[in-house]
């Protein structure tokens, strides 16, 4: 195809980003604190086969607590780990001869992108090898620039070039034969949603109210505890980190959170409530997550007929520790995150009884379209989950989310923790980033690429 592009070369960047508060989830803690993040930022250039280049740009945060969650190797190591592969990566595509659409470039290229994850494991001595959830964190900014100068190399939106006009193979080449004749761009809407709900993240540690503020908590021009939040942002969608191994905090902190939600909302006059819950892995087994679900329906039913859904609530080793959880999907969906590591951890993670997925730009953007076609065709919902994603990086994922139908809006929670990250960006974009009747705003995206107008954004804030 004449819209093919050959990589011409890549610039990496690191940059770490500040914390205004503690951030809680199943058993890390991130911030807060002038180091409390590491981003990778990628800029690529690319010629088409026609001749006509473009530059593009991605960020992504090295979520090393997520995507590596070890107990034997210091997160400041994984952290150096993924900076040294990301290094390596990149020297492989600068030196890669072929041309081709920027979905080729990313999963044609992920084995390898694996083989130099398992030589800087070996390199650093470690007693783990890196998990291929932590090189694929490492992959999607390299992925998304290429998406994005491809877009601004065509003269066309990152969206646009999905289909059989710009891609000279169909979804079978990945998702075999059912996929024959199938392209990304069935899957995806014509235009960006302009708005779409946000979910707010209440972190284990956050205060319900002023009452629970307590002296480490910021105090900035912030919102601090969920109240605030509600007040200024009037946010309707809430996800609830749980313990996971405490029944009693759990279902506590669950009604806790819908009483003052409700009691909040009630004053502007919103009688909409979602909620999501999410242990992160933490649940030993599935009767938690039934004892949970049933708990809170006879303390509260408004409570439970209020989640949407509960989210990877046992471990993420799907292979090594199977753990169906066919009876918890009985009572409500059971979306699985940490456990997609991949399209055959996908097939895994719904033979064990996970009824929906949880698709993550942090994961790259190719394999989130791949994971979006096969979900649809399975018929199974889907959410748009964060990493904490900042600048770029929350764009690229708030885009994606306007551009499909997921579950509900779109979790953005950087805006609570590391909000100084993104000023940037907001300049040009303020409604991806300051929610507005629990909305955001996406009708400032336009242009090619991502639409993030790149070139508006000032160079003197920081």
């Amino acid at each position: 195809m004449q819209s093919d592009i050959r990589i011409l070369d890549l610039d990496v960047t690191f940059t770490y980003k500040t914390g205004r508060a503690k951030l809680k989830f199943g058993g890390s803690v991130k911030g807060p604190g002038p180091r409390a993040g590491a981003d990778l930022s990628v800029s690529a250039l690319v010629e088409t086969r026609n001749g006509r280049r473009g530059r593009g740009h991605a960020s992504m945060v090295l979520g090393s607590a997520w995507s590596w969650p070890s107990q034997v190797v210091p997160s400041v190591i994984v952290t150096d780990c993924m900076r040294g592969l990301a290094v390596r990566y990149g020297g492989e595509l600068r030196k890669r001869e072929e041309t081709g659409h920027p979905m080729e470039h990313a999963l044609d290229t992920e084995e390898r992108l694996l083989e130099l994850a398992k030589e800087m494991t070996e390199q650093y001595g470690l007693e783990e090898e890196m998990p291929k959830m932590c090189a694929l964190v490492v992959g999607a900014p390299f992925d998304a620039a290429l998406h994005d100068a491809f877009g601004t190399a065509n003269g066309i939106g990152a969206y646009d070039g999905l289909g059989p006009e710009h891609m000279g193979w169909d979804l079978s080449r990945y998702l075999g034969a059912d996929f024959a004749g199938a392209y990304p761009a069935d899957y995806i809407k014509p235009e960006y949603d302009p708005a779409l709900p946000v979910f707010h993240l209440v972190g284990g540690y956050d205060p319900l109210t002023p009452a629970d503020i307590g002296p480490d908590d910021p105090d900035d021009e912030y919102p601090t505890d969920l109240a605030a939040w509600i007040e200024r942002d009037g946010v309707f969608c809430l996800k609830i980190k749980l313990r996971g191994n405490d029944m009693a905090w759990d279902v506590d902190r669950t009604l806790s959170v819908e009483r003052v939600a409700r009691e909040m909302l009630s004053k502007t006059g919103q009688k909409e409530l979602y909620l999501t819950s999410d242990a992160n892995e933490m649940c030993e087994d599935v009767d938690y997550v039934i004892e949970y679900l049933t708990k809170v329906k006879e303390r509260s039913p408004s409570a439970y007929d209020a989640i949407l859904y509960v989210e990877q609530p046992t471990t993420r080793y799907l292979f090594d520790h199977p753990l169906p959880v066919h009876r918890a999907a009985e009572m409500k969906p059971i979306l699985a995150d940490e456990a997609l590591s991949g399209l055959d951890a996908m097939d895994e993670a719904i033979r064990q009884g996970y009824t929906g997925v949880a698709l993550k730009t942090c994961k790259g953007q190719s394999n989130s379209l791949l994971m979006l076609a096969k979900a649809t065709e399975a018929g199974i919902p889907y959410s748009v989950q964060d990493l904490t994603l900042t600048g770029l990086g929350l764009i690229q994922s708030v885009g994606f989310a306007a551009r499909i139908n997921t579950i509900k809006g779109v979790e953005a929670n950087a805006r609570q923790f590391c909000p100084a990250a993104s000023r940037r960006a907001e300049q040009i974009h303020p409604g991806i980033f300051r929610a507005r009747n629990g909305m955001l705003d996406t009708t400032t995206l336009r242009g090619p690429g991502f639409g993030y107008r790149y070139d508006e954004f000032d160079p003197l804030v920081v």
